[in-house]
């Protein structure tokens, strides 16, 4: 499937959206390094709150298969996205051991207009060694 750039003008509702998401992701990470669960938590969309009913089981959840998200040594934001499924937000992080990984965050918006994660595929980075 192909992945169509997100192109907004300074200023616009998509311009707006996008540093929301952004600043979604920012505060989530800030969450997990603070160890706050609830607020981490408070990210998710409802569809990841039916998977994992209550704070304690989505971090355990993150921590066994995201850690490099949960405690990361540093972050960068690439490129937005608009795919089939809403926007996806590359985001480059290092783990503590100093490996890199891709973060691509999936968001959905909800009946009140705000953004909520929906999903996070982590891989390790191109190019990253093993």
């Amino acid at each position: 499937m192909a992945l169509a750039v997100l192109f907004a003008a300074p200023g616009s509702a998509q311009a707006q959206d996008a540093a929301q998401l952004k600043g979604i992701v920012e505060k989530q990470i800030a969450a997990f390094r603070a160890g706050d669960a609830r607020a981490a938590y408070g990210y998710a969309a409802p569809t990841i709150k039916r998977l994992f009913p209550d704070p304690d089981r989505f971090i355990a959840m993150v921590k066994r298969g995201y850690a490099p998200v949960y405690n990361p040594s540093s972050v960068a934001f690439g490129s937005l996205r608009e795919t089939a499924r809403g926007p996806v937000q590359e985001v480059f992080v290092t783990d503590a051991k100093g490996q890199q990984w891709l973060a691509l965050y999936s968001f959905e918006q909800q009946e009140d207009g705000s953004w909520k994660i929906s999903g996070c595929v982590l891989t390790k980075s191109p190019g990253a060694s093993a």
